[in-house]
């Protein structure tokens, strides 16, 4: 099955979806956007996401949006598709307005995109046994990381970096040296058998696998703590792992070359995983 679209209340396949040139998301970046997975057929941390999306829009004042009735396009774009193993793609745009113009316009109807298109765990999975190589990179974002925008030009340039070097992320890095999170995941650290992650801030996305690993950790008896890593102590850490809604929990083996810990997946990442895994299992037995 191909990936199939829903523009404002209507399926399609997602080649034939049309925009219009004066949309402010395609102008301006005015738009934000959420990423979902999808396992046996149903969206996991479904409601997560859409808060994080409603955050989102009352964030940049987009207003309009039934989120209910987005949701229900969700499902009956799923279920049109018969998708099984999936990802859904939501993005919503203040909509097209003229004249050309930065400020808000006066009358404009929000645009709302989803389209879902399978997703194939197997070569993610392959990495999560062995681990991944990261860089890091300076941190060229704007201000407001919070929000889950679409202006993501420093993102992709970062994670350009990371590619051209052989690896899978990029950790973002400010002047000072302090990291705060990767180019399209969150990262967590492993040192003196505690686990770090930075504190949730608007240079930080709130990540929503990063949020439910943190709610998992007493199910591992794992110590999990907010704090701040710089570039120099890198090498003083015992593991480093990522999470995503497609990454899951992925152990980081490499950082700009050189090993992290004994150069291997750590036993509190593959840990994580296993309880992210017994979470998984356990929505999908819910009726």
């Amino acid at each position: 099955m191909g990936a199939l679209a829903n523009l404002n209340g209507q399926i399609m396949p997602l080649e034939e979806v049309k925009v219009s040139a004066l949309d402010r998301g395609f102008l301006f970046g005015d738009a934000v956007y959420e990423v979902v997975r999808v396992y046996q057929g149903r969206p996991f941390l479904e409601e997560e996401h859409f808060q994080r999306l409603r955050r989102s829009l009352e964030s940049i004042r987009i207003a309009g949006v039934d989120l209910a009735r987005l949701r229900r396009r969700v499902h009956d774009t799923i279920e049109a598709g018969k998708f099984r193993e999936a990802m859904f793609y939501i993005q919503i745009t203040r909509g097209a307005s003229m004249p050309r113009k930065h400020a808000f316009p006066k009358q404009a109807t929000p645009l709302e995109l989803i389209w879902v298109e399978e997703y194939h765990d197997g070569p993610t999975a392959e990495a999560r046994k062995t681990g991944v190589g990261v860089i890091t990179h300076p941190d060229l974002r704007w201000h407001r990381c919070g929000i889950k925008s679409t202006n993501l030009l420093a993102n992709v340039l970062a994670n350009q970096a990371a590619y051209e070097a052989g690896c899978a992320e990029a950790l973002l890095y400010l002047p000072d040296g302090t990291l705060t999170e990767a180019s399209h995941s969150s990262f967590f650290w492993v040192q003196h058998d505690a686990v770090y992650t930075t504190p949730s801030r608007d240079n930080i996305l709130p990540g929503i696998t990063r949020a439910l690993v943190l709610g998992l950790a007493s199910r591992a008896n794992i110590t999990m703590r907010e704090g701040h890593l710089r570039r120099d102590d890198l090498a003083k850490i015992d593991e480093l792992f990522l999470t995503g809604t497609t990454t899951e929990v992925m152990p980081v083996v490499r950082i700009d070359g050189n090993p992290v810990g004994r150069g291997q997946p750590g036993p509190v990442t593959r840990k994580l995983h296993e309880v992210y895994t017994q979470a998984l299992r356990e929505f999908l037995a819910k009726p």
